[in-house]
């Protein structure tokens, strides 16, 4: 067998074995709440001002770039759904998910790979504390649960960004852009793309964590764990993604 898929085969099934170590620790007992929280704060707060200010441009740079087309076909008037519906159903949800990988990602992958190679895991583990409870369950579930938080915050961001963009040419009140976008909106354009997020964010936390948990080879390793991290998560991203459309497809949603 080909070593790079002999690779792939034996990185796919220790990331099986290490989701279900996750899950069995997840319905243990004496979780950590502290840590959970204090992991929410991380992830959700801090990286809102970087989710908030790409949503910014993203919807701005989105009408703009949409006016001369829809004014082509004189349907200008059609901005503010076209743009509504493609932040809300698919740029939204992925941007900020990407975003979060590079930001989060690489950081779990960073902290628990330096963790690992000067024995902090370890220690931990003598001590009496469980480390993969500690370290893992929290950090899983705080980017699990912190998405989709994020990116319905994104959304609002990049909507307003709209809307902002379309009254630099025409004179649109606030009433009549948000009826122009409810108007088109559906239930079942919400939510697939609001239950994907949950999966998006717990891969990025968990293929961080088990990147860095499985840090080697000594200060070099960190930056390796942290890189993998933000590749791998961006990949699963797309394939997550890929795997929702073809789902809600199947079930009608489309």
């Amino acid at each position: 067998m080909n070593s790079s898929l002999q690779a792939l085969l034996d990185e796919t099934g220790a990331l099986a074995r290490f989701t279900g170590d996750f899950f069995r620790q997840l319905f243990k007992p004496r979780q950590e709440v502290a840590e959970f929280v204090r992991q929410c704060f991380i992830v959700g707060y801090q990286s809102l001002p970087l989710v908030g200010i790409t949503a910014f441009i993203m919807g701005l740079v989105l009408t703009i770039q949409a006016r001369p087309t829809m004014a082509k076909f004189g349907a200008e008037s059609w901005i503010p759904a076209m743009v509504g519906l493609s932040i809300i159903r698919e740029i939204g949800p992925v941007i900020t998910a990407l975003i979060c990988a590079g930001k989060v990602g690489s950081s779990i992958g960073a902290e628990l790979g330096s963790m690992k190679v000067t024995e902090q895991i370890d220690a931990m583990d003598v001590s009496g504390t469980n480390p993969f409870r500690y370290l893992v369950v929290t950090r899983v579930m705080a980017m699990t649960l912190m998405l989709p938080l994020l990116v319905i915050l994104a959304d609002a961001i990049a909507i307003y960004a709209c809307y902002i963009g379309v009254n630099m040419r025409n004179d649109t009140s606030l009433s009549l852009f948000a009826f122009n976008i409810l108007n088109k909106l559906a239930f079942s354009d919400v939510v697939p793309a609001v239950v994907k997020t949950f999966f998006f964010g717990f891969a990025i936390g968990l293929i961080g964590c088990y990147k860095g948990f499985y840090s080697s080879k000594g200060t070099e390793g960190v930056g390796h764990s942290a890189n993998s991290a933000v590749v791998v998560s961006s990949l699963v991203i797309f394939i997550i993604d890929l795997l929702s459309v073809q789902i809600t497809d199947l079930m009608g949603f489309n």
